[in-house]
């Protein structure tokens, strides 16, 4: 019997609040497997749980890129206040001047939904909502050039702040910023890191996301190590468990 031949990667995050009145308790938390195929394709599984603020979410996410980096396919399942919203199915095509998103959906607020959106020139990735998937959508940095920052181009099945609307095919526009390079502590050991900020200056969603700031394992797995929202959302995230 032949052994499989694919990598995994398995961890925890812990969600916390810099809010004063909860002040470094517990608001959530998320798991995660990283698939690394052969062929160099890869497959993102996110559970996430979010307690507050109300109402609750409690999101599942499978993800797939190719092995170029672009965005293959994601199926996205939405439980909010503890009730059904949605689920949908993406899936992305490329053309020589642009490419394609597709959707496949179902709520109890949107009915059964397909949608399909062409475009042209090139995207930076997909917007999934699990802290895991924005750490590693900065891979689409070209670190080479430094400490910068530019505007990326991406589709995600919800531009609210929490991912928690039925999902359905937006495009957002936001700027990342390459900082630099540090190393951080946290409950799953000390990583050498890549420093990322995401700033919203169209206002995302209708409402400006404040700026987040994130560490990042700085190898080519660009596993999320901590980061955090300030502005109205006084947010922390840090990874509390590692298996790779």
């Amino acid at each position: 019997m032949s052994k499989m031949k694919h990598r995994t990667i398995r961890g925890r995050l812990r969600y916390t609040s810099k809010k004063p009145e909860m002040f470094d308790q517990e608001r959530g938390r998320e798991e995660f497997t990283f698939t690394r195929h052969s062929d160099g394709k890869l497959t993102i599984r996110a559970r996430c749980e979010i307690e507050e603020p109300e109402p609750t979410v409690h999101r599942d996410i499978i993800y797939s890129l190719d092995e170029n980096d672009r965005p293959m396919d994601c199926h996205v399942r939405l439980v909010i206040g503890d009730r059904f919203m949605g689920s949908g199915w993406f899936r992305l095509g490329y053309e020589a001047d642009g490419g394609f998103v597709e959707c496949e959906s179902y709520g109890p607020s949107i009915g059964r939904l397909s949608q399909r959106v062409d475009y042209k020139g090139r995207i930076d990735g997909f917007g999934t909502h699990p802290i895991v998937g924005d750490g590693y959508m900065t891979r689409c940095m070209d670190i080479s050039k430094g400490p910068h920052r530019r505007e990326i181009r991406c589709f995600l099945p919800s531009p609210d702040h929490r991912g928690a609307t039925p999902p359905m095919i937006a495009e957002v526009k936001i700027f990342l910023e390459y900082v630099g390079e540090e190393t951080k502590t946290t409950p799953a050991g000390t990583f050498a890191c890549r420093h990322y900020r995401f700033v919203d200056e169209a206002a995302m969603g209708g409402v400006q996301h404040p700026a987040y700031d994130m560490w990042v394992t700085a190898d080519e797995d660009a596993i999320f190590v901590c980061g955090g929202v300030g502005g109205y959302m006084q947010t922390w995230y840090e990874l509390v468990e590692l298996e790779r």
